[in-house]
C-alpha cells in the first residue's frame, strides 16, 4: 500500500487552523467528508474522539495519526495537516503536534487499516522527512514531498 493510494493532493492542509485538539480533529474530519459526499463529517468526528478516548493518537515527535472505521467505506481514506505552531494533542512525549495524519478505514477492513497505521508511522519516523514537511511552502510541495518519500519504501 501507497500513501499516495490512499491521500490525493486535494487532503493535504499546509495550515491548520485550529487551535485545540477538538478543532483540529474536525478541521481534518470536515476536509475529508467535503472531498468524500459519502462520509458524514459529524459522525467522522464521533469516530475519532472515540479512539481518542482509548489514548491520544499523538505517538510525540510532534506527528498525531487520528484514525478510526466507518460503515460504508470501500476503502482506506487519508487527509494530512500540519499546524505550523502546534497544538497540545495529549502527545506521549509532551510536546505540541504539528504533523497529523488522519486515517479513515471501513469498518470491516481490519487488516487494510492495520497497513495504512504501520505506512504512515514508517515514513513519518525519519526526522529528516519531518523536517522537509515543516519546511515545504504550500500545499504542492507538501504532496511533493509525501510523494518522493512514499516512492523510497
Amino acid at each position: 500500500m501507497k500513501i499516495t493510494d490512499i491521500l490525493p493532493a486535494a487532503l493535504v492542509i499546509p495550515a491548520l487552523k485550529g487551535r485545540t485538539k477538538e478543532t483540529v480533529l474536525r478541521e481534518l474530519a470536515e476536509h475529508l467528508a467535503a472531498n468524500y459526499p459519502e462520509i458524514d463529517g459529524n459522525r467522522l468526528v464521533e469516530v475519532l474522539w472515540e479512539r481518542e478516548r482509548l489514548g491520544s493518537t499523538a505517538i510525540g515527535d510532534g506527528i498525531a495519526i487520528p484514525h478510526g472505521k466507518l460503515a460504508g467505506l470501500k476503502t482506506v481514506l487519508g487527509a494530512f495537516g500540519r499546524h505550523p505552531e502546534g497544538v497540545d494533542f495529549q502527545s506521549l512525549d509532551g510536546n505540541p503536534t504539528k504533523l497529523f495524519f488522519l486515517l479513515v478505514a471501513p469498518e470491516d477492513s481490519v487488516g487494510l487499516h492495520l497497513k495504512a497505521l504501520a505506512r504512515v508511522s514508517r515514513l513519518l519516523k525519519d526526522e529528516s522527512f519531518r523536517a522537509q514537511l515543516m519546511t515545504a511552502t504550500d500545499q504542492h510541495d507538501l504532496y511533493r514531498c509525501i510523494c518522493e518519500e512514499d516512492e523510497k519504501y
